[in-house]
Formats: C-alpha cells, structure tokens, sequence
C-alpha cells in the first residue's frame, strides 16, 4: 500500500509539474538558446532565449512555418508539398539563405523560375519580420536594432560614416 500511495504521489507530481510549464509535443527536442547574427558585421552576435519564448508562446507554430515531424500544412505549402515527408529542421537558416543575393541563390532562381519560393525573403528579412512582428502585435519585447542585437566597432564606423540612412532621419533625394 506504501508503495501504491508513492507511486501515485509522484505521477502526481509529474503532472502538476507538466501543467505548469508545458512543451508542446510536436516541438519534441529543442534548444534552450540559440545564438543569432554569428556572423553578423554591423551587430554583435546575441543570445536568444528560446526556452522563455516556448514558454510564454507554448505554440511552435506561432513562429516556424512548419514544426519538427510534422507534415505541412499551410495551403500556399500543400499545393506543391502535399506528398512532402515530415519536416526535419525548422530553424530559420534551414529554409532562408544567409546571403539571398549571392551568385548561387540567384543561379538557382534562375535555374529553376517556376518554382514557388522565388521571393523567398532572407534570413536577416525573415528573423526580423518573424520577430518584430510578433512583438509589435503583441505589444511586448524588443523592436529597435540595439534592444536585441549590439552594434560592433565595425558598425558603428558605419553608422557614424552617413552611408547609413537613420530613422527619422530626412532625404532629400527619391
């Protein structure tokens, strides 16, 4: 009977435990954080906590187009990948190129003009749409380029040099 009233005693737990701060379950293993901008010139590379988002989010789908292990389903998506397999990687940089204007991206939409994904924006687009999106809707978290991301030497050489158009900054030209 002991064992019986321990063992319930810990199922229970594990629920209320669960309850509390639940994964959804087609996001399956995922990183507590990610480094963005690695590469980045302008801004420094920064740390994003993924673990806060899943948590106040609770819904992968909110910000990946498709979730890990599952099929698509968006209707702009099924017309091509309807008999698509489960999806492997949903991180940003599995489906948007880090230099969209490079000689190879554009060889391939060349190569290739009738498919779908021509207008496929770039990383940094893509991140900071998702992002800025999302948080401007929710009227919560950062929106300007230093609340997330610091400026490195290098940028602000940039900055400082007027190549840089600022906002609110005024032009004459266009």
């Amino acid at each position: 009977m002991h064992f019986n009233k321990s063992l319930i005693l810990c199922a229970l737990a594990a629920v209320a435990m669960s309850a509390s701060n639940p994964v959804p379950a087609s996001c399956g293993s995922v990183p507590d954080t990610i480094t963005l901008n690695a590469s980045g010139k302008a801004f420094m590379p920064f740390i994003f906590n993924h673990a806060k988002h899943i948590q106040d989010i609770k819904e992968c789908s909110d910000c990946h187009h498709h979730t890990t292990g599952t099929l698509v389903s968006d209707p702009n998506c099924v017309r091509c990948h309807a008999n698509s397999s489960p999806t492997a990687v949903v991180s940003c940089k599995g489906c948007h190129s880090a230099a969209p204007f490079s000689p190879e991206v554009l060889a391939e939409k060349r190569d290739h003009p009738q498919r779908y994904h021509l207008d496929k924006m770039g990383l940094k687009g893509a991140m900071h749409q998702n992002c800025l999106g999302c948080h401007t809707k929710q009227a919560a978290g950062p929106v300007g380029c230093e609340d997330c991301h610091k400026r490195s030497p290098a940028g602000d050489v940039l900055f400082s040099s007027g190549a840089v158009h600022k906002p609110g900054q005024e032009t004459k030209e266009h």
